[in-house]
């Protein structure tokens, strides 16, 4: 149950930042976004007792995960819906595991490939283009979609740099709730280029208050809850489920074209994302190696 209610909350965020664009710059719902989340996480650390990081060395690698993981990538994704559908946006931050595996290629510490990973590798990026169609006018040359595939990138930027320098310590709400307090803090001083907002209205307002307290707040305690319950498997699953609620919400309250093209792209998607995490099977006489990577709500 609580997995499917992670999935609904995390895919919805995509139909929630469309809302709050009828209103708010990417700057101003990137804002509001970072502070609403970390006010959430900032009242559930503090029933569970957990304390903020206390040492320099730490908020200073938080500088560095909040800008990739949270300031960047959320007004990222702002800047791409745009002009790109929200169910079109939620398939593209699935492609995170896709860029993942290319950094860890890149840096020479991915060693565990294996055709099948590869053959995914190949199989996502074609469905990016199935989706975007660049042989049509704009298609992946647009700035939406430039933007989209930036924020998936400066995710797996971050998930690579916040698996080393950031290990839970114990207390991951704590640490979540200053990495986004310190994310608000960097948004802030992209106000005076940010431009003013169109034109603030209710439903703005209401659907960045939404993105900020669930679809950010509780959407990562609930993660949380899901990787100690039931395992990290179980919270993966949720990653297979967000594009598909993202497309299903954009048609159902928005109207968006549910086209054959976006189905197809978003199914090749998938398929190649669960061949990217495909691994070599290890000796009978060595230990598996499952650690969980991190998780952050987009």
């Amino acid at each position: 149950m609580r997995v499917a209610v992670l999935a609904l909350l995390w895919g919805s965020g995509f139909l929630w930042i469309k809302l709050a664009l009828t209103g708010l710059s990417p700057v101003h719902l990137t804002l509001i976004r970072c502070a609403l989340g970390a006010v959430t996480l900032l009242v559930l650390a503090f029933a569970a007792r957990q304390r903020l990081p206390r040492d320099r060395r730490t908020w200073g690698r938080l500088v560095v995960a909040a800008f990739f993981c949270n300031a960047l990538p959320f007004a990222l994704f702002g800047i791409g819906e745009r002009t790109v559908d929200s169910g079109v946006a939620g398939v593209i931050n699935a492609t995170t595991p896709l860029w993942s595996l290319l950094i860890g290629v890149a840096l020479g510490t991915e060693r565990r490939l294996n055709p099948a990973r590869l053959l995914g590798l190949g199989l996502g990026f074609a469905g990016i283009v199935v989706i975007f169609a660049p042989w049509e006018q704009a298609g992946l040359l647009s700035t939406g979609a430039l933007a989209l595939l930036a924020a998936g990138l400066s995710y797996a930027i971050a998930f690579a740099y916040m698996a080393r320098k950031l290990p839970p310590d114990g207390a991951p709400l704590a640490l979540s709730a200053a990495q986004l307090t310190t994310a608000t803090a960097l948004t802030a001083l992209a106000l005076p280029v940010a431009g003013t907002a169109p034109h603030v209205n209710l439903t703005a307002l209401g659907a960045v208050t939404v993105l900020g307290v669930f679809g950010t707040g509780i959407t990562f305690y609930l993660n949380y809850r899901v990787i100690a319950d039931e395992g990290p498997t179980a919270a993966a699953t949720v990653g297979y489920l967000l594009p598909v609620v993202s497309v299903g919400l954009g048609t159902l309250f928005l109207g968006e074209p549910l086209t054959p093209r976006v189905v197809g792209g978003m199914v090749i998607v998938l398929f190649a994302v669960a061949l990217t995490r495909l691994r070599p099977q290890a000796p009978a006489n060595c230990p598996a190696n499952s650690a969980a990577g991190p998780a952050t709500p987009k």
